[in-house]
């Protein structure tokens, strides 16, 4: 699949129309539902395909961001033979009380895996706690991103950002 095919069957199988609240609790008259594309082997398997080549090369661990981000990471991880890391956003509150779970990650340099960007806001609060637990991130991809440029939240945070489509590239490949 081309890298213009898979943008194509992305646009088609997830786009929507009508009112939606987003996260960053904009509204916006389309949504892109990202889990009709993670739910899809095919196209989940290509995402995975077309996002290793974007993970920097000393990275120790996938740090997959809870909930869309663990089939992201997961399809990069069968690509790239690189461990996931699965990050919640609140530690759990029985067993090991982790927000971080699999391998220790202290001192370990992860890259930030997450399904779609608006503000970057939840990357950046979840880069803070894995700091905070000891592991070095400077890096975070994403399927797409929403952010039509306004990445000032990411950038503060010191992380890189690269993304496999753009809204604009997801619309240009359905003209």
């Amino acid at each position: 699949m081309t890298r213009n095919e898979l943008a194509k069957a992305i646009y088609h199988v997830s786009h929507l129309t009508g009112s939606f609240l987003l996260r960053s609790g904009k509204t916006s008259t389309e949504y892109f539902d990202k889990y009709q594309f993670e739910s899809d082997p095919k196209l989940l398997r290509e995402i995975g395909k077309n996002l290793a080549p974007l993970v920097p090369q000393d990275v120790d661990y996938l740090g997959a961001l809870e909930m869309g981000g663990i089939p992201i990471a997961t399809a990069i991880s069968f690509e790239t033979g690189i461990p996931v890391v699965f990050v919640r956003k609140e530690a759990k509150e029985y067993g090991t009380c982790k927000f971080a779970e699999g391998p220790s990650i202290k001192g370990k340099r992860l890259l930030l895996v997450e399904d779609v960007i608006t503000t970057g806001g939840q990357v950046v609060i979840s880069c803070e706690d894995l700091r905070r637990e000891g592991a070095i991130i400077d890096h975070v991809v994403c399927v797409i991103d929403r952010s039509e440029g306004h990445t000032q939240k990411i950038e503060g945070a010191g992380l890189k950002h690269r993304a496999l489509f753009t809204m604009a590239e997801l619309k240009a490949s359905v003209q």
